[in-house]
């Protein structure tokens, strides 16, 4: 847990550097890193230290309808979060992907495709948040994210320090 936070950190400050030296290249309507994903093996003990040692807030956690569950967020700063899912066969324990937070879903897919970047379709995948997937290179999982202001995330970041 201890390197994944501080995988956290790291990717957040290189997020810092390589945008201030990537001026002319930058990505449009990219704003962010938003959270980090990880699986991991004993979900409920995962969530109670992020929530419980960290003092991190809990702001969603899915579970089907066997009450198993299948991913939760909580935030580490008003802008960051921490995707938790349990890991099973074909997602290992670790870092899963990081998401991207972007204005424009449409424009920002379409950019990524005419610079030849391998990325997904965006898809719905709650109220006013759409993902679209980026392969980098060694097979790296960027998560784009648009988020709208009624989503979960937005709602948790407006009301952050209430």
């Amino acid at each position: 847990m201890r390197t994944s936070v501080v995988f956290l950190l790291g990717l957040l400050l290189g997020s810092v550097i390589s945008a201030g030296l990537a001026q002319g290249n930058r990505l449009a309507g990219a704003i962010g890193v938003n959270h980090v994903a990880m699986s991991v093996d004993n979900f409920d003990e995962a969530l109670a230290f992020y929530t419980q040692k960290m003092g991190f807030r809990e702001v969603l956690n899915m579970r089907n309808d066997q009450n198993q569950p299948i991913l939760a967020f909580v935030q580490a700063s008003r802008d960051t979060f921490l995707e938790l899912a349990p890991s099973n066969a074909s997602r290992p324990a670790g870092i899963s992907h990081f998401g991207l937070l972007v204005e424009d879903m449409t424009g920002t897919v379409a950019a990524l495709k005419q610079r030849g970047v391998t990325v997904t379709d965006p898809r719905s995948v709650g109220n006013q948040w759409m993902v679209a997937n980026v392969t980098a290179p060694s097979g790296i999982r960027i998560e784009l994210t648009q988020l709208g202001p009624e989503s979960v995330p937005m709602k948790a970041t407006s009301s952050w320090g209430q």
